[in-house]
């Protein structure tokens, strides 16, 4: 029961993640239908136990109660919810680490945590504040090379406009890869894939 599923609105927006348990409740009182990952189909709790004595798959996790055998849903869709969230990233250095993923945004090589920068990309000294945009991750060797210069200066570009990232709730939860193919359908993993630490510290 220490699962997660992916939660969609009435418009088939991924909007949460939520817990199994909470899941097959919300499923249970009629407030979400399961969702089939082979041919989209929605069920309600009756339908969807019934589902899952009919199929009888190797590849599906099941949840084991006395008298039933109900498969593990990986996607649940809200029967009435069809709003958006749009949370609002916390700046801070886990998140640009995240956002960034460990890759210098000058040579775009990969490091781990502890030989890479923050790097204002207009320098501090030159007015640059704490900000999404003006803040990326910089290898020891480029950050000593870039010194007190924009990156036109160092004639060193970088990879790409930095911008604040657009996650969804709980973006922090790595994609079980057994969800990975379904998730993956609803939303993009580019930022869900990632493993992070604790560092939470604002910049």
């Amino acid at each position: 029961m220490d699962s997660h599923v992916l939660v969609l609105n009435k418009s088939w927006v991924a909007v949460n993640v939520t817990p199994l348990r909470r899941a097959l409740v919300l499923i249970f009182d009629g407030a979400a239908r399961a969702v089939d990952p082979e041919d989209f189909s929605l069920h309600d709790f009756d339908s969807w136990c019934a589902l899952s004595l009919a199929k009888d798959d190797p590849r599906w996790r099941y949840v084991r109660t006395p008298s039933l055998k109900i498969r593990v849903p990986e996607v649940i869709l809200l029967e009435q919810f069809n709003r958006v969230l749009r949370p609002v990233a916390h700046l801070c250095r886990r998140n640009i680490f995240l956002r960034d993923r460990n890759t210098c945004q000058y040579c775009g090589k990969r490091f781990a945590k502890h030989e890479l920068t923050i790097d204002h990309v207009i320098p501090r000294s030159r007015g640059g504040i704490d900000s999404w945009e003006n803040l990326v991750l910089a290898c020891l060797a480029c950050n000593t090379r870039k010194k007190n210069r924009t990156p036109d200066e160092a004639g060193m570009p970088l990879l790409r406009k930095p911008i604040a990232p657009r996650w969804l709730p709980r973006f922090s939860l790595r994609i079980p890869p057994e969800s990975l193919s379904t998730w993956q359908q609803f939303v993009d993993v580019a930022y869900w894939n990632v493993q992070i630490g604790t560092d939470e510290e604002t910049v």
